[in-house]
């Protein structure tokens, strides 16, 4: 695997990490698809730039419904994929959430925050994750394969795994459960842009299987990392989404964020790094030190 040398970054924090080349606007109009029965295909219809013609088109969804943002009628930004072997002709970016007059704009392709951590990595966007000398990505330790290994800007090697999270709510608490904590929440007390981030959250079976076992993995090999080795081990969660205010691992799976919990106490550092999307593709840069809240929504910072 080729290891990647970096120049000397910029230093300047309110920067351009990514722009989705030449965005379509589209609505989903059935998932999964009627024509192709993987759920991570939809049939949705897409715009012209002009508006004036529409075509319905088989698109990937990489994260499934992303827990209704990438559902029936749900308004998306869409890239095109040019491959001739591949099914359908786009991939589902972005999802347009609309919440009365208020608007956000939210990454829902987990892939594509790897492609920003990377460009964070080089521009100095992680906390205390400066000036790298070198880095290389999807490398495998233990039974994992993780995002990026590198060395820091004093000689010691880091492992790091990145987590995309689209997701913020005024409560973080399971479906039944946030129904009636909302329903039972003044209603000045839901500021929009004040929500809290949180991971995982997705489809299980039952209520009390792991949402994602690989995410669990992650974070428990990354503690055997960092008690068994003397390398920087770093989880670092991408919020895609600029109307949150607090991150922490979610209620809903009392496992994992007993696991992130445990891995923090023995030497994992956990991180944050918040983006913010617009319709035309764009995603900047907000900040890299939202308040974690790990331990009963008491700030680990």
């Amino acid at each position: 695997m080729q290891e990647i040398k970096l120049s000397t970054p910029r230093v300047e924090m309110s920067i351009v990490l990514y722009e989705i080349p030449e965005p379509v606007h589209g609505i989903i109009v059935k998932r999964p698809s009627q024509h192709c029965k993987t759920p991570y295909m939809a049939d949705a219809i897409i715009h012209s730039p002009s508006g004036e013609t529409a075509q319905e088109i088989l698109a990937h969804t990489p994260s499934l419904g992303c827990c209704g943002l990438a559902e029936k009628n749900c308004n998306v930004v869409l890239s095109k994929i040019d491959s001739k072997t591949a099914k359908s002709s786009h991939r589902v970016e972005l999802s347009i959430y609309q919440e009365g007059d208020n608007k956000e704009i939210i990454g829902i392709n987990p892939k594509l925050s790897e492609t920003i951590a990377e460009r964070c990595l080089q521009y100095n966007c992680i906390a205390n994750l400066n000036n790298v000398q070198s880095y290389k990505r999807e490398v495998t330790l233990l039974n994992s394969r993780f995002d990026f290994v590198g060395v820091d800007e004093n000689g010691r090697e880091f492992v790091m795994e990145i987590k995309s999270v689209p997701l913020a709510d005024y409560v973080d608490a399971p479906k039944k459960e946030k129904k009636k904590l909302l329903k039972e929440m003044p209603e000045d007390e839901k500021q929009f842009n004040k929500k809290i981030a949180y991971f995982p959250d997705g489809y299980r079976k039952n209520n009390t299987d792991l949402v994602s076992p690989r995410a669990l993995k992650h974070v428990q090999e990354l503690q055997e990392l960092a008690e068994t080795t003397d390398k920087r081990c770093i989880l670092c969660f991408m919020i895609q989404r600029g109307d949150a205010t607090s991150f922490q691992p979610s209620n809903i799976d009392p496992l994992y964020k007993l696991a992130v919990q445990t891995a923090w106490k023995n030497g994992v550092e956990i991180k944050t790094v918040q983006v913010k999307w617009d319709e035309q593709g764009v995603c900047t840069f907000v900040r890299n030190d939202l308040p974690i809240n790990l331990f009963d929504n008491a700030p680990s910072r």
